[in-house]
C-alpha cells in the first residue's frame, strides 16, 4: 500500500514523495554502488542519476509498480550503462566481462527481479524456525528487536545474533547470482 502512494505521488509531481523514496533507498544504492566502483565520487553521482531518472519518468510510472522492482531496475541499468561509457578502460572492460548483464529493457529485469524474490522467499523459508520467525517480525513486520525479544521471550542479543546469522546465510546464498544478486542484498537486506 505504502508503494502505491509513493507511486501516486510521484506520478503526481509531490516532491514529498520523492524525498520518502530518497530516504528509503539512497544509502542502499550508495552502498551497492561503491562496492562496484570503487570511488565515492561515482557512487553519489549515480545515486544522484538514479533519482534524476525516477523523477524524470515519474510521468510514465504506474501506481501499481513494485517500488523495490523499479529502483532495483533503475540501478541496474545505471551500474551498468556507466560501465558502457568507460568500455574504453581496460579495468572497466575485465570487469564487463565477468559481469556482463543483459540489458534488455523491461522482461529482464522483472523477471531478474523475480527470480532473486523467489530466491529470497524460499531461503527464508529454509532458514531454523526460531530464526526465520525473528526475520519475519523484523523486517517483514518492522518490529525492534527489543519487542521481538519480549515478544518471543528471549533476549535483546538472542535476537541480534538470530537476525546476524539469517542475513549471513541469505547474503551468501542471494550473492552467488553476481551482480544482479549483489544489488538485491544491497537494497533488500541491509
Amino acid at each position: 500500500m505504502e508503494d502505491v502512494k509513493l507511486c501516486e505521488g510521484l506520478l503526481n509531481g509531490e516532491r514529498k514523495s520523492l524525498e520518502e523514496v530518497y530516504s528509503l533507498y539512497h544509502q542502499k544504492i550508495f552502498s551497492f554502488a561503491f562496492s562496484y566502483l570503487k570511488n565515492e565520487d561515482d557512487a553519489y553521482d549515480l545515486v544522484q542519476e538514479v533519482f534524476i531518472k525516477l523523477w524524470t519518468s515519474r510521468a510514465t510510472l504506474d501506481p501499481a509498480t513494485n517500488l523495490d522492482a523499479l529502483v532495483f531496475t533503475v540501478t541496474k541499468n545505471a551500474v551498468l550503462s556507466l560501465f558502457r561509457k568507460r568500455a574504453s578502460e581496460k579495468k572497466y572492460l575485465d570487469y564487463l566481462a565477468v559481469a556482463s548483464l543483459s540489458n534488455n529493457a523491461g522482461t529482464q529485469e522483472i523477471s531478474d527481479y523475480n527470480f532473486l524474490e523467489a530466491q529470497y522467499e524460499a531461503l527464508i523459508e529454509a532458514l531454523p524456525q526460531r530464526r526465520r520467525e525473528i526475520f519475519i517480525l523484523s523486517r517483514k513486520k518492522g518490529l525492534s528487536n527489543a519487542l521481538i525479544a519480549q515478544q518471543l521471550g528471549v533476549s535483546e542479543k538472542t535476537v541480534e545474533n538470530q537476525m546476524t546469522k539469517a542475513l549471513s546465510f541469505l547474503k551468501e546464498h542471494l550473492v552467488k547470482n553476481g551482480m544482479v544478486g549483489s544489488l538485491f542484498c544491497a537494497l533488500f537486506l541491509s
